[in-house]
């Protein structure tokens, strides 16, 4: 059944798909699709979102709860996460997005009906769940994007362990507490936990807690995070980081979903989800020792690969506007706009620190752009990213070379934020004791 109050679409997809012989019913709203459902019985319904009275996600939640056999893919020419996450949390088959291609639209069709037939020979029933809109942390409408929260949306129905992949700055946190929101124990705690932050024994002890005296300074037994998480969600960023005595016992917490506290002799239980996150190349640090591949494969169940800033240019204006009205907010103040030609020049950058790089830059350029309006001036693209500093050369020199280039970083966003060390901190992400520490240490 086909379910669009553009006439031309469904005219258009019903030639195909007859074509391709199958027989098709169509509804130009989604309260004729469910007057027509129970006498055509489609094994499918292809719906439109954005229709007058009823939605497609209403009438996709309608048709799960009365007609769970019935699978319902969903289209839409306004792609967002909120849409595509609601959509897969609340069971479609799949979430396309206009305009659909005849090819594709044959294939997910064939795919669907694959699976169905399959189910039936298995006998299982296909899961239901329900909707929930989405706090709209993770930005984009780029396809690997939005493949990205059609994974979040089917992640929703299940505690199975997830890997984040993608290079530093990507936003592999704000997925992971996309994950958490959208799960049956988001109202569990939310526990990030960045692995290269700690030592290997403090890393045990901050995840597995510790009894008392199970080292000096051990006064007192103390819940780890795993105890304290309940049902929700572990997040360990840059797990590729860790050292092989850890990665032995997170495999065991994994696999057994019980841990020792540090110095302890009981078992204790957890129930948390683990997210981990890297941007190591994973397959290299296995093949070479570094990291455990039964550990490797138990958190790569499901494995999201977030794509670099580059390789998305045209999530770079959705992303601004996003960024944007979150610095304002925190600023209290600052430009609207983005003018054409620095619009141009961000589109153009390489942008080696991605999303994160991305938001020091708008966050300086309100700052200098005193204005309305952030133009190319006032971005200075390469100076004040996040990536590396330069590298020293091989005469001595280095503790200098670090020193002159944090020197003058320290300078130039004193001067952009015209001596203000509040706002100086903030650019920089540093405190303001730290930013008094490099004026009194470089006489500023």
């Amino acid at each position: 059944m086909l379910v669009d109050d553009d006439s031309d679409t469904r005219t258009i997809f019903r030639d195909k798909l007859e074509h391709a012989g199958f027989e098709i019913a169509e509804a130009e709203s989604a309260e004729d699709a469910l007057g027509l459902v129970a006498a055509f019985d489609p094994a499918l319904i292809i719906s439109d979102i954005r229709m007058d009275e009823m939605t497609g996600l209403e009438l996709l939640e309608r048709v799960r709860a009365s007609m769970p056999s019935v699978d319902v893919i969903v289209m839409t020419a306004h792609e967002d996460m909120e849409s595509a996450v609601a959509a897969m949390k609340a069971g479609a088959f799949d979430y396309l997005v206009k305009p659909v291609s005849l090819s594709t639209l044959e294939a997910v069709v064939e795919r669907c009906l694959g699976d169905q037939a399959l189910s039936a020979e298995a006998g299982e029933d296909l899961p239901e769940d329900a909707a929930e809109p989405l706090a709209g942390a993770v930005v984009g409408r780029d396809p690997r994007m939005i493949e990205i929260y059609k994974t979040i949306g089917a992640l929703a129905c299940n505690r199975t362990t997830v890997l984040i992949r993608g290079e530093t700055g990507t936003g592999k946190e704000m997925i992971a507490r996309a994950i958490h929101h959208h799960s049956e124990d988001s109202a569990e705690p939310f526990i990030a936990v960045n692995c290269t932050a700690l030592t290997d024994s403090l890393l045990e002890s901050e995840l597995f807690g510790h009894v008392k005296g199970a080292f000096t300074g051990a006064v007192g037994g103390r819940k780890g995070y795993f105890e304290l998480a309940g049902s929700g969600t572990i997040f360990l960023d840059e797990i590729g980081d860790t050292e092989a005595g850890f990665q032995t016992k997170l495999l065991r917490v994994l696999q057994e979903r019980q841990f020792y506290p540090v110095g302890g002799e009981e078992p204790r239980r957890t129930e948390a989800r683990v997210v981990a996150a890297t941007h190591q190349p994973m397959e290299e640090l296995v093949a070479e020792g570094g990291f455990r591949e039964d550990l490797y494969f138990r958190l790569k169940v499901v494995e999201i690969h977030v794509p670099g800033l580059r390789e998305r240019p045209s999530d770079i204006p959705l992303l601004c506007d996003h960024l944007m009205t979150k610095i304002r907010r925190e600023m209290g103040q600052g430009p609207t706009r983005i003018s054409e030609s620095a619009m141009e020049q961000l589109k153009a950058y390489d942008w080696p620190g991605n999303v994160r790089e991305l938001e020091n830059a708008l966050t300086r350029a309100s700052i200098v752009a005193r204005g309305s309006v952030i133009g190319p001036d006032h971005l200075a693209l390469g100076t004040w990213s996040s990536g590396p500093a330069p590298m020293a050369g091989e005469d001595g020199g280095t503790d200098q070379a670090l020193d002159d280039v944090i020197r003058a970083h320290v300078t130039g966003v004193l001067q952009a934020s015209g001596g203000n060390k509040s706002e100086a901190a903030g650019v920089l992400g540093i405190s303001r004791s730290r930013l008094a520490g490099y004026v009194k240490k470089f006489g500023l």
